[in-house]
């Protein structure tokens, strides 16, 4: 506990993209590592050649590639973020070598497969920000960008071809989709956000990341509902002077923990115009006689739950379609990974027969024309062309097995690449 760590949730997966690449999840719950920061420590320490860091609202996790597996390595530098002994950390890491495995869990992951709150559409803006990050840091090659930008693909699929993405799933969301389908009817609407503990924190964000500005904030914490209010450039209601000022909003969301009702009575509402009221406490914050008041709509959080249940359970009736969309993309990208195996091969091979063709060329072109060599030229390059055809074809088949090795050594000692 006094670590910060999340014990069943933090683990190392090593495994293999095209060569030896590590995986690294670790969980510290709210206290998530800084990305920048790592990325920098891992490009001064390690010989790494790509990496990428990954913070969600629940995870970091690295993923780096290396001719050689360094989990210590990367656990003493997460240990020294978190002042912590590396054996410490050990202890909550498994190690896994498989490829197929990795890539499927990164696409999972980042598609919201995995997420607190299935589909969160957050998580793919997350992978964009930790993907510039390794950009900048110069620690994208050729496979995080390929793999990336499959992702990036798979996701737009899935908006397009799939529910995974509609509706919504969580408290937050369902109560912002409620308020949006009657706030372009209020005019001069103001909001107060009441308590802001985990729900409330997260929909004053989400309203002004939606471009709402005249919001108000309460909280018992005054020092904290100024911390955010600052953030966010919103207005403080101190807490002592509710009772006196509901009747200025005409949308209140209360997620505030009480003993006793903080709206006991409608008459504190306006009564000369329509007032929409949030309940999301627990216990209730907002007495049930408000409802029966003509002039009040009020929403309790068992009618936002049931709402967000059913968003959840259409969500995650299509995950079987988003697992196709995974598979038929991992399996490209994975075949184009295998691929690049026998890239260096075949520039080998080209190489090779140009230089040989070029030698014959400049051996018999003395006392031919400048149209004839021209001719010539041409020729040649058709004919190599047409020599390459059947090894490429060849090797790139024997990616799509699975089996490239005894083909690469067998061409290479043929026609003398080493």
């Amino acid at each position: 506990a006094g670590s910060g760590i999340t014990p069943l949730m933090a683990m190392i997966k090593e495994i293999l993209f095209y060569n030896q690449t590590i995986q690294l999840n670790l969980i510290y719950g709210n206290k998530n590592l800084d990305s920048v920061i790592f990325l920098d420590k891992i490009k001064e320490t390690l010989n790494t050649k790509e990496a990428l860091v990954l913070s969600t609202c629940n995870r970091t996790e690295v993923y780096y590639k290396s001719e050689k597996t360094q989990t210590r390595e990367i656990v003493k530098l997460l240990a020294s973020e978190k002042n912590l002994s590396p054996n410490e950390l050990l202890v909550y890491f498994e190690e896994i070598i498989n490829e197929h495995n990795t890539i499927k869990y990164l696409f999972e992951v980042s598609l919201g497969i995995h997420a607190q709150i299935v589909g969160d559409q957050q998580i793919i803006s997350q992978v964009k920000e930790a993907y510039q990050n390794s950009c900048e840091a110069k620690l994208a090659g050729a496979f995080l960008h390929k793999l990336l930008n499959t992702i990036f693909l798979a996701n737009k699929r899935v908006v397009q071809e799939t529910s995974f993405k509609d509706g919504a799933a969580s408290t937050t969301f369902v109560t912002l989709e409620i308020l949006e389908s009657f706030i372009n009817l209020i005019p001069s609407v103001k909001i107060l956000v009441l308590g802001l503990g985990e729900i409330g924190t997260d929909i004053a964000k989400s309203l002004f990341e939606r471009g709402y500005k005249d919001i108000c904030l309460s909280n018992r914490t005054l020092s904290k509902t100024i911390e955010i209010a600052t953030e966010l450039d919103y207005k403080v209601l101190p807490f002592e002077d509710l009772k006196h000022s509901f009747i200025d909003y005409s949308v209140i969301i209360s997620s505030v923990r009480a003993d006793d009702y903080v709206l006991p009575d409608a008459d504190l509402l306006q009564k000369d115009r329509l007032s929409y009221v949030f309940d999301l406490s627990i216990p209730r914050s907002v007495s049930p006689l408000v409802e029966n008041a003509d002039h009040i709509v009020l929403y309790t959080l068992d009618e936002i739950q049931k709402k967000r249940d059913e968003g959840v359970k259409a969500r995650e009736a299509a995950i079987p379609q988003v697992k196709d969309i995974i598979a038929q993309l991992t399996s490209e990208l994975e075949l184009w990974s295998r691929e690049l195996l026998v890239a260096p091969t075949i520039q080998k091979l080209k190489t090779s027969l140009d230089q040989i063709r070029l030698e014959e060329i400049n051996r018999h072109s003395k006392n031919l024309s400048h149209a004839e060599i021209e001719t010539l030229e041409k020729f040649s390059q058709t004919l190599i062309q047409k020599l390459l055809k059947s090894p490429v074809i060849s090797l790139k088949e024997a990616c799509k097995k699975g089996d490239t090795e005894s083909l690469i050594n067998t061409i290479e000692k043929l026609f003398n690449l080493e």
